[in-house]
């Protein structure tokens, strides 16, 4: 069962790390390329960054837990990977959501003034957001890993069993709140997401009607990038709904029987969102698509030559 479940981790992360790679290869080859690197770029580099150390975390996580559950004993190795995991999900939730903000004010079409004038700006604005984020996940990341109680962490990733009775000396009602402050944190980005995706179906609707009113058809150019800039947030929004309902499981795995296979699981779970919101992200992105194009040409020439 542990040797099913590593490699069904393993075959996530590097699906995963393989699409997160290539989004971060192929901008930073451009960036080498022009000497200039656009907005966009700059926030799917982070992004795919962040989920790359994110997916290895997780996996190390995993692996440790499965392989050499006595290396958690002395907590000194939790807290380690409890703060880089923190730290990484953070990171990839506010660079999604400033990828959320920044598809909003790019395509949507709204004429009050205060959105105009972030709309022209927001190139330099995102640029100076993405170090605020690693700030804000830096502050956020400490405090909680220092709160989690070693008995909590050692109840949930180690196998301390007298006479086959789990022991766990834990203060369920400090842990709670220290999760349930997570979980709230988490949930600023994400309802920051959702409102951009609220506001450009808003957009697109009066966009539409406009289109009606004109009679100049559908299909024209902002129609096409509101539904491109609406399925890569709402593909957001779905996978991280997924992914805090497995951070959920694992975090309060202390609260079921078997405590180690329900982080196992949460686990599991959350390495769908950074793996498959990567390609989605390369399908919706021009630029992106073009390059995955190119290589599987280049693979398919170089596997016809090695048949021939």
């Amino acid at each position: 069962m542990d040797t099913t479940l590593m490699l069904v981790a393993v075959g996530e992360a590097l699906v995963g790390i393989s699409g997160n790679t290539f989004i971060a290869l192929v901008n930073f080859m451009g960036w080498i390329k022009s000497k200039k690197i656009a907005s966009m770029d700059s926030i799917l580099t982070s992004l795919a960054m962040s989920r790359i150390c994110l997916q290895c975390i997780i996996l190390l996580d995993c692996f440790i837990m499965m392989r050499y559950p006595d290396t958690y004993n002395t907590g000194k190795e939790m807290r380690v990977i409890d703060f880089f995991w923190t730290l990484t999900n953070h990171l990839s939730v506010w660079f999604a959501t400033c990828l959320s903000i920044f598809y909003f004010f790019k395509i949507a079409n709204f004429f009050h003034p205060l959105f105009l004038w972030i709309k022209w700006r927001i190139d330099k604005l995102i640029l100076r957001a993405l170090p605020l984020c690693c700030v804000l996940s830096l502050c956020f990341s400490l405090p909680v890993t220092e709160n989690l109680n070693d008995d909590f962490r050692r109840c949930v990733k180690t196998k301390w069993r007298i006479n086959s009775t789990l022991r766990c000396n834990v203060n369920k009602a400090g842990h709670a709140s220290v999760k349930v402050n997570l979980n709230l944190v988490m949930l600023f980005p994400f309802s920051v997401s959702l409102l951009s995706f609220l506001l450009l179906i808003l957009s697109l609707w009066r966009h539409t009607r406009q289109m009606q009113l004109n009679a100049t058809g559908y299909k024209d150019p902002s129609t096409t990038a509101h539904i491109r800039a609406m399925k890569a947030v709402i593909s957001f929004l779905v996978l991280f709904i997924a992914y805090c309902l497995a951070f959920l499981i694992a975090t309060s795995s202390y609260f079921m029987p078997e405590s180690e296979l329900a982080v196992i699981w949460g686990e599991l779970i959350a390495l769908i969102y950074p793996s498959s919101h990567s390609f989605i992200l390369i399908l919706g992105n021009s630029k992106l698509r073009q390059a995955s194009v190119r290589v599987l040409c280049k693979v398919k020439a170089v596997l016809k030559r090695r048949n021939c």
